[in-house]
């Protein structure tokens, strides 16, 4: 498999940056969920948050390498049958996750450092605040990272069906692209661009027996 993309096929940096960010998105929101729920003296109180942000923190640099790798590649060519109201709905709900993405760990960022302390991540590097002492900053930036932190879910939930949907009803191959698999030649096309039974199958009428 080649690194980069082709006008039929992901290479295997997109796929694997993509496979390595989806779970860690996901795991990000069920720990933030989880340390809501944690009382002031439990141990992951204070442990859970420097977890979370350090993460983030890795996320965001997968984040931006895949953006620009992306801007670097060509991206694959639609799967042939597929409705031109489903391909922009699809760019559209890309365009958005990233754009929710960035907004959140922006968010993130400015709770984290409003306090003026630098985000440590494992040891490894810290992240200063250069952004500290506005108004309501955690409180506000808090609010903002909830909602659109729920607002990422209910869009990365409807990009998953829309893939199960290509997938299991559509029979085309544009989940097993993204799984580094051409799929079988029946998978190339949707079930949208294949004739009808019945037309295979029926004879064309006569029209001079008409006449």
């Amino acid at each position: 498999m080649a690194a980069k993309n082709s006008e039929s096929a992901y290479g295997w940096v997109a796929i694997a940056l993509h496979w390595l960010m989806a779970p860690v998105v996901i795991g990000l929101f069920a720990l933030g969920w989880w340390m809501r729920q944690l009382s002031y003296y439990d141990p992951w109180y204070r442990q859970g948050p420097e977890l979370h942000k350090a993460i983030g923190i890795l996320l965001l640099i997968a984040l931006l390498l895949r953006l620009a790798w992306k801007f670097l590649n060509i991206s694959p060519a639609d799967v042939p049958g597929t409705p031109r109201w489903q391909a922009l709905a699809a760019r559209l709900a890309h365009g958005g996750i990233y754009l929710l993405l960035l907004a959140i760990m922006t968010s993130g960022y400015l709770i984290s450092t409003a306090d003026g302390r630098a985000i440590d991540v494992f040891g490894l590097f810290s992240v200063p605040a250069s952004i500290q002492g506005l108004p309501n900053q955690e409180d506000i930036a808090g609010e903002i990272h909830e909602i659109l932190a729920w607002t990422l879910m209910g869009l990365v939930a409807l990009h998953a069906l829309a893939a199960l949907k290509h997938h299991f009803i559509d029979r085309d191959a544009t989940l097993l692209r993204m799984l580094g698999k051409p799929g079988k030649p029946e998978r190339q096309r949707s079930i949208i661009d294949e004739p009808n039974h019945e037309s295979k199958h029926k004879p064309t009428q006569d029209l001079s027996a008409s006449k």
